[in-house]
């Protein structure tokens, strides 16, 4: 038995298509995605809101950064004191500039992904932000060069924190 799949609701090749389909175009029409599945647009219209309802998708904007004015994007590993690991995470999560923050294993504590307008915004970032948080210890920022593969589909694992986020504090 497999320990590691605690999903009770399974999808089926039926769901798993709707959700390709939707991930190419979250926009496309349901009577498309029915007639190219052969089944019927109501059965799509339930199938995507059980899908949403579940937490195993969401349907969302996925905005450009570039045309936002955002040029420069990088990823940080953070290393952080252990005693306010969760405080930390609370306040780095509120900084606009981090669009990504997860808490992980290994050399670091946490992974930010960053995007700035430049260099200079990133370094007023770096020093006016996050080196300010009480409990950052070490970044070390790796700057994206070339992005050569981004299906649009990160991994997910946990659903994103709310706007209002209690860290367990």
């Amino acid at each position: 038995m497999d320990q590691h799949n605690n999903n009770k609701n399974p999808i089926d090749d039926i769901d798993q298509r709707i959700i390709e389909a939707l991930q190419q175009d979250g926009r496309r029409p349901f009577t498309k995605i029915a007639a190219d599945l052969g089944i019927s647009e109501a059965s799509v219209r339930q199938r995507v809101a059980n899908l949403i309802n579940n937490q195993v998708m969401q349907i969302v904007a996925v905005t450009n950064p570039i045309k936002l004015g955002f040029s420069l994007a990088s990823m940080i590993g953070i290393r952080v004191s252990g005693d306010r690991l969760l405080e930390v995470a609370q306040e780095i999560s509120a900084f606009d500039e981090v669009i990504y923050l997860i808490l992980c294993t290994g050399r670091f504590d946490m992974l930010a992904e960053v995007v700035c307008r430049d260099n200079d915004h990133l370094l007023t970032f770096l020093t006016e932000k996050l080196y300010k948080v009480q409990g950052v210890q070490q970044a070390e920022t790796y700057m994206y060069l070339r992005v050569c593969k981004d299906t649009g589909t990160a991994v997910r694992l946990f659903p994103p924190f709310p706007k209002t986020v209690n860290f367990g504090l």
